[in-house]
């Protein structure tokens, strides 16, 4: 069995090329968090793009900043089955079903369908739905360089990267 050390494989903060890049795209997930795009609905989202890629860091992340907004264990908790949890609202169900579609794209081939989309349409409108888009695509791009980089879970403070 392989050892895991705490220690990230890079330090994105300290490696100036990776600065100079992450200031921008960590700009557009800043912009994300003031869109239409309900906060609640929004660290649901991130929390389940985060637990179906495994990135700790941004399961870390998320769960405390979706605390610290009011939401409750029970929710948290259930995130992971929010099929059959009915502790979720249809709009939030249809939010999750297409972050969920559009993060697995390479497991569905076909993305995300046009039922799912016809549904997260119901109850969103193309603001929302663009941002929504935009977090699940933000989303996966951070977890991508959180894993592969190897990010240490469990230090985060609410707040931190706000």
């Amino acid at each position: 069995m392989e050892e895991h050390t705490t220690d990230a494989r890079l330090n994105y903060f300290a490696n100036p090329a990776a600065g100079k890049a992450l200031k921008y795209f960590m700009s557009a997930g800043r912009e994300l968090k003031e869109s239409p795009l309900p906060a609640t609905t929004q660290e649901l989202v991130a929390l389940r793009v985060s637990q179906i890629n495994g990135c700790a860091v941004c399961i870390d992340m998320h769960t405390k900043e979706a605390a610290a907004a009011g939401e409750t264990p029970v929710r948290l908790n259930l995130i992971a089955t929010w099929r059959e949890a009915t502790v979720f609202t249809a709009a939030e169900r249809a939010a999750l079903e297409l972050a969920e579609q559009g993060t697995r794209v390479a497991d569905a081939a076909t993305g995300v369908s046009d039922d799912v989309w016809a549904r997260a349409a119901q109850h969103y409108d193309e603001e929302q739905l663009t941002a929504l888009v935009l977090l699940v695509s933000f989303m996966n791009t951070v977890n991508r360089l959180n894993i592969i980089t190897q990010q240490p879970a469990g230090d985060y403070q609410v707040g931190q990267f706000h």
